[in-house]
């Protein structure tokens, strides 16, 4: 019976957070179907993505028990080692650790990103601005072009990348780039624009 009842949940949540659009439309590292709970949570799915220590993540992945009440997490977010921990975004509260140790308890680690960690400073809106190109690919020649020019210079403004493209739209091609771990660029110091600065990753 718990069995069938925590099958029933979760296919309830997920069914209702099916139905919800949150922007970007793009995913770059998502395992599996776009189920975000609110846009919060979709949010902290965008800084996912741009985590260099990320593999991959998938929604709403499994059900704990809370207390005796099926709980699903908002995501599994895999690491380059392939351990894997449950997250919730900021909107949710976890204040006696009742969910962390359900998850313990079934074997899981658990996290609660703040609100504050994921909308403080630069890097969400850097993050947001990025995803909407992230079913874009850049031509190949636009992609040799760029990585020949950061060769010869070690490292150019977003400006001078977007002079050196020829067949694509510019600033799709670099964020392209960007998002396909070919180019680095800061995004926590400031928003995206002109001077920030462009690295090839090697």
């Amino acid at each position: 019976m718990g069995i069938k009842h925590d099958a029933l949940a979760i296919a309830s949540a997920r069914r209702r957070a099916g139905g919800h659009l949150f922007p970007p439309n793009s995913t770059i590292k998502l395992q599996g179907r776009k189920l975000f709970r609110s846009q919060t949570a979709r949010d902290l799915a965008c800084l996912f993505d741009l985590n260099p220590a990320i593999s991959s993540w998938v929604c709403m992945p499994t059900t704990l028990q809370v207390n005796g009440v099926p709980y699903i997490p908002d995501f599994a977010v895999f690491n380059d080692t392939n351990d894997v921990t449950l997250v919730d975004a900021g909107d949710r509260l976890d204040p006696d650790g009742d969910i962390e140790e359900a998850a313990r308890k079934s074997g899981w680690r658990y996290r609660l990103f703040e609100s504050e960690e994921i909308y403080e400073g630069h890097r969400l809106r850097n993050a947001r601005d990025l995803m909407r190109y992230g079913e874009y690919t850049t031509p190949l020649g636009d992609r040799v072009r760029l990585m020949a020019a950061l060769d010869e210079h070690g490292t150019l403004t977003v400006a001078d990348c977007l002079s050196v493209f020829r067949e694509g739209n510019p600033m799709a091609a670099l964020a392209s780039l960007f998002l396909q771990g070919f180019v680095d660029m800061e995004l926590d110091e400031a928003l995206i624009g002109p001077e920030t600065a462009v690295r090839k990753i090697t």
